[in-house]
């Protein structure tokens, strides 16, 4: 299956056609030539344009695909989203598994999770100026529920690191690299919500996230590691080009290429959408009482070359890929 993520940022009509979604953009007072790619292939359909419409079948279809549907507000976050409901044949016993879950088994799992977001920003500082200032050695120090406040105490020392930039202020709705955070996150969200729902999780149902009016509280959870992803693809953006400027379908495409890249575990090539939902299982089965062990892979490398080894063949190549915005 291809992940493709799809953004429409233009006024534009979508439909169903032959199994493939249909996109038609409004230019001018007409419909351009339409736009077509297998429904299967969809991983994520973002809809960031007020002036959209598409019939109920678009919406069914994706679904059944096991794709999910994400609209975007004026501030570049998700304002709804549509996962499919009948992604797992034991669905309805791990809801009742996730409601029934232990208080300390959600303090161990929650600790496992800030354990490794430490360490993945200590890894991403360490890539980009040398030096993790601490963060993996305080990684290590994460208690049981986070009881320490520890994540909160490595974000006030990364988010001065990172940029290069100490006065930088993350949530600070500024023109700047805010915006880029905020839609990369978005994507990244959607495609751990999609993997959750895939392995019979209920999204909502989270470990530490609890907030009524969030109806994705477990992915919040989930892609908490994952987020210096999307960092690492900002920071990318910003050495090359002005953080204040234009936040168009090019820098869009360009963030959306920390969830379409591809990336090395176990010195194997992945999609990432493939490792979270070995995330995702490893956590149901924790939830089921099948296993101890989280399991959340670390993906960030020291460089932006990496050694694949694919059908016996040897190569090199740089892990910058990414995918191309429609609209």
């Amino acid at each position: 299956m291809i992940d493709r993520i799809i953004e429409i940022a233009n006024p534009a009509r979508l439909s169903i056609r032959d199994a493939q979604l249909v996109i038609e953009r409004q230019q001018a007072d007409q419909l351009s030539l339409p736009f077509a790619t297998p429904v299967s292939e969809i991983a994520v359909l973002l809809l960031a344009h007020p002036q959209i419409t598409l019939s109920q079948a678009v919406l069914s279809r994706i679904a059944e695909a096991g794709g999910s549907v994400v609209t975007i507000d004026g501030n570049f976050l998700p304002a709804s989203m549509l996962l499919p409901v009948q992604a797992h044949f034991v669905q309805t016993e791990r809801f009742a598994r996730q409601m029934q879950l232990s208080l300390p088994t959600r303090k161990r799992l929650w600790q496992q999770i800030v354990r490794s977001k430490i360490k993945a920003q200590g890894e991403l500082l360490r890539e980009l100026h040398t030096n993790d200032h601490g963060l993996i050695a305080m990684s290590a120090r994460v208690r049981s529920d986070d009881a320490g406040n520890l994540e909160a105490q490595a974000a006030r020392k990364y988010w001065g690191l990172v940029f290069g930039n100490k006065h930088f202020r993350r949530g600070s709705g500024n023109a700047d690299q805010n915006r880029h955070l905020d839609y990369g996150y978005t994507v990244l969200r959607a495609t751990v919500a999609r993997a959750l729902c895939s392995v019979g999780l209920h999204p909502s149902i989270g470990l530490r996230h609890k907030n009524r009016y969030d109806a994705f509280c477990l992915a919040a959870d989930v892609m908490e590691p994952f987020r210096p992803l999307v960092d690492r693809q900002v920071c990318r953006w910003v050495a090359q080009e002005d953080s204040e400027g234009p936040f168009d379908t090019r820098s869009k495409s360009w963030m959306i290429g920390a969830t379409t890249s591809r990336y090395v575990l176990g010195r194997e090539e992945r999609s990432l959408f493939d490792i979270i939902l070995r995330t995702a299982n490893s956590l149901a089965k924790c939830i089921a009482g099948e296993s101890s062990d989280f399991e959340i892979p670390s993906l960030l490398v020291p460089a932006p070359e990496v050694v694949t080894v694919r059908r016996g063949v040897q190569s090199v190549r740089t892990n910058l890929e990414s995918t191309k915005a429609a609209g």
